[in-house]
């Protein structure tokens, strides 16, 4: 389904250009009102944020846009993405929505939607929300007097949703014994992650933390998590976590400053759920970007995998179908369906210190489990998205690739959902020059989608 408004995570661009305008989240505040409103009387929005200087300017349009309706806006100010689906579903509201564009930097901004159960939006509800935004349909509703809805805020919002990431951990669990350092990426965690850390009793360092509007993700965060391992080796500290600026995903570090990835976290979680006979017979759900090392370590704990396409809503689709119990990408989104619906990067890293403690090993150690196959990586910014099925050329090139790997490795090609690249992946258990392997792939997509169409 051909989507113009949303990617693979909501809408997303620079703040102030199209489509991230004040204009335009106005009306997308109108029609998600119109689409989640079921039946007579008032109808509540919970609407979130993180901290970038754009969220103001963006809250204020989709508040306008949902009063306009008739309904009413609960705004809940700077908090992680999941938290807005976990007070979305708490609060009994009619739809969650947060203004944030995730990794991206300041200049940045982006609006997601999530269901009243906590649940990202299916492609069909995002093209109905699309058609009545660009149709102009909307427009025309317009109720008056009594009719028009108001705002007002809950303030005590972050406490609830430290009080839900600390249930994920068994009671009675405390961490006294760990050393830890997080980074918030001076974005959505910089109150909430700490809270919930230290009232667990995580001897704790805070880096990132002194959001201003425009430094979250600037060299912090899951981005950067060079800056977070050095922490970890110079304070001493068991292990450190880097969110990123919603904290819907995280980056862990262990003792010796070995930066571990989602396929990490899903490998050392799925075989520990399994040993504590909490996995059944259920699947881990991943997408075409995890690495060949799980795919091997999931066989040979007789754990199924399922692969979806990239996007945590995709796996998260794919774990409502499948009854599965973990999911998540190689990013650092991971989902523990018992706990959340959507990724959350502080239940994860509560999930990894649970493991920590209940095996008595370093994380160090725990990681040793997943041998990862040498995975390169490039990113090509291009100037438009033309459907790759007509640009024979680049598809030339790409089975060119696809044939030289043969069975030993394998290649994947896909138009980035958040920004304007695209993404190449080429796995390998041969030792091969990657980079001049793609050689030609990059240059025949340079010469066609970076430039004007």
């Amino acid at each position: 389904m051909h989507k113009k408004l949303f990617g693979t995570d909501g809408i997303r661009g620079i703040a102030n250009c199209e489509p991230m305008t004040a204009e335009m989240a106005l009306r997308l505040g109108r029609a998600v009102a119109y689409v989640f409103k079921q039946n007579e009387g008032k109808h509540r929005f919970v609407i979130g944020k993180d901290t970038r200087l754009s969220g103001y300017m963006f809250e204020s349009a989709l508040v306008a846009g949902i009063c306009s309706m008739g309904e009413d806006a609960i705004l809940v100010g700077p908090l992680p993405t999941p938290a807005i689906a976990f007070i979305t579903k708490s609060l009994r509201a009619d739809a969650g929505i947060v203004i944030s564009a995730s990794h991206n930097l300041f200049e940045d901004n982006g609006i997601k939607f999530f269901s009243p159960t906590g649940y990202k939006l299916s492609d069909p509800l995002e093209a109905k929300i699309e058609e009545l935004v660009l149709s102009g349909a909307i427009d025309s509703i317009r109720p008056t007097g009594h009719g028009i809805g108001k705002a007002y805020r809950i303030d005590d919002a972050g406490g609830r949703y430290v009080e839900f990431v600390k249930n994920s951990v068994p009671k009675g669990m405390t961490f006294d014994h760990l050393k830890v350092v997080l980074d918030c990426a001076n974005g959505a965690s910089y109150k909430v992650a700490p809270s919930a850390f230290r009232e667990l009793g995580a001897q704790l360092t805070v880096l990132s933390d002194e959001p201003d509007g425009i430094n979250i993700n600037a060299n912090c965060g899951s981005l950067y998590p060079e800056i977070l391992a050095m922490a970890v080796k110079e304070r001493k500290a068991d292990l450190g976590f880097a969110f990123d600026g919603d904290a819907d995903r995280m980056i862990a570090v262990t003792e010796t400053g070995e930066i571990l990835d989602g396929d990490h976290v899903l490998a050392m979680s799925a075989v520990f759920l399994k040993e504590q006979n909490l996995l059944g017979s259920t699947p881990v759900v991943t997408t075409l970007m995890s690495n060949m090392g799980l795919d091997q370590v999931l066989k040979k704990h007789g754990i199924p995998l399922i692969k979806t396409q990239v996007g945590d809503r995709y796996v998260m689709e794919a774990m409502n179908e499948s009854g599965a119990l973990l999911g998540g990408e190689q990013s650092g989104h991971i989902i523990f369906h018992e706990h959340s619906s959507t990724g959350d990067g502080l239940i994860t890293a509560l999930q990894i210190m649970r493991i920590l403690t209940q095996k008595k090993q370093k994380l160090s150690e725990l990681a040793k489990i997943l041998i990862k196959a040498p995975q390169y990586i490039q990113n090509v910014r291009v100037s438009f998205k033309k459907p790759l099925e007509e640009c024979p050329d680049i598809i030339h090139e790409r089975n060119a690739v696809e044939s030289f790997l043969g069975d030993q490795g394998r290649i994947v090609m896909r138009y980035s959902g958040t920004e304007p690249m695209i993404r190449i992946m080429i796995e390998s258990i041969q030792e091969l020059n990657m980079k001049d392997l793609t050689y030609p792939l990059v240059s025949a997509i340079k010469r066609h989608l970076s430039h004007s169409p």
